[in-house]
C-alpha cells in the first residue's frame, strides 16, 4: 500500500489484527526485515512496517536522512491509518525515528523498544560512516541490498547519505529531550556493538524516565536477529504485556 506524504510515496504493508504496532526498520533495509525477527505477525497485533523514506519501495531520499523528518513521515502514516497511540519496535536508523518520535508527540507513543538506537553518532561510528560502502559488504548481502533498493541509483543515493552522517547532527538527543519521554522503554544494546559503545545505552537509561535496559551478552549491532531472535521475541512481547512495569 501507498500514501503520499511530505512530497514522497510511502509504501506500507500491514499484517494481522489487534493492537497496532509499529515496525521501524534500520539503515538500509526495509519493512520487510521484520520477518528475519517474528515468523508470523505477533498474536494480537496488527503489525505496520513501512519502507522508510527512500528506502524499498518509498520515494523521497535526499542528498542527507533526516531521522526526524522520518518520524514526521510516521505521524502522518498512523494519522492516514486513524491510530492515535502506537507501540513501535525501531531497529537502529528506526529507532532513532522511535525516539524522535517519543519526544515530539510523547503522548501518541505508548510503548517502544528502540535497537541499537543512539542518543548521537560518536567518533568509532562517524569513523566507520565515512568509508562504508558497497564493497565492505558480502556478495550475498549486495544481492539482498540491490533486491531491496531497486531503483536506479537508489542503493548509492543511500549510501551518500551514510557518508554524510559523519557530519551531520541528527540524531542529537539531550537531556531534556529524553526526560520529555513518557514511553515505557525497554532499551536494548549488544556490548559489543562496533559503533555505538554500552555507555550511550545507559545515558538513554539514565534520561527515559520510565525506561529498562537489555544488553545482550557479545551481542554487536542489532542483536536480535538469528539464535537471538527467540528471545528477542519473548521479551519484547512480554514487555508489550506490562511485565517490567508491574514489578
Amino acid at each position: 500500500m501507498m500514501i503520499e506524504t511530505g512530497g514522497m510515496q510511502l509504501h506500507y504493508d500491514v499484517h494481522g489484527d489487534g493492537e497496532p504496532l509499529l515496525w521501524l526498520h534500520g539503515g538500509m533495509g526495509h519493512g520487510a526485515d521484520w520477518r528475519y525477527i517474528f515468523r508470523d505477525a505477533p498474536a494480537g497485533y496488527r503489525l505496520i512496517a513501512p519502507d522508510l523514506r527512500g528506502h524499498g519501495r518509498s520515494t523521497g531520499a535526499a542528498a542527507t536522512y533526516s531521522f526526524r523528518q522520518s518520524a514526521i513521515d510516521m505521524f502522518a502514516l498512523l494519522d492516514h491509518l486513524r491510530i492515535e497511540r502506537v507501540k513501535i519496535i525501531g531497529l537502529s536508523g528506526g529507532g532513532i525515528t522511535a525516539l524522535h518520535m517519543a519526544t515530539i508527540a510523547p503522548a501518541r507513543v505508548a510503548a517502544m523498544v528502540p535497537v541499537s538506537a543512539p542518543t548521537r553518532f560518536p567518533d568509532q561510528a562517524r569513523a566507520i560512516q565515512r568509508i562504508y560502502s558497497e564493497a565492505m559488504l558480502s556478495e550475498a548481502e549486495r544481492v539482498r541490498m540491490r533486491e531491496r533498493h531497486a531503483r536506479e541509483g537508489q542503493l548509492e543515493l543511500l549510501f551518500s547519505q551514510v557518508h554524510a552522517f559523519a557530519d551531520g547532527d541528527d540524531p542529537n538527543f539531550t537531556r531534556t529531550d529524553l526526560a520529555a519521554i513518557t514511553a515505557d522503554t525497554l532499551i536494548v544494546f549488544g556490548d559489543r556493538d562496533p559503533l555505538y559503545p554500552v555507555s550511550i545505552a545507559v545515558e538513554l537509561r539514565e534520561g527515559i524516565p520510565r525506561s529498562w535496559l537489555w544488553v545482550v551478552p557479545n551481542g554487536g549491532h542489532g542483536p536480535v536477529f538469528g539464535s537471538a531472535a527467540p528471545p528477542f521475541v519473548d521479551t519484547v512481547l512480554a514487555f508489550f504485556r506490562g511485565a517490567f512495569t508491574s514489578a
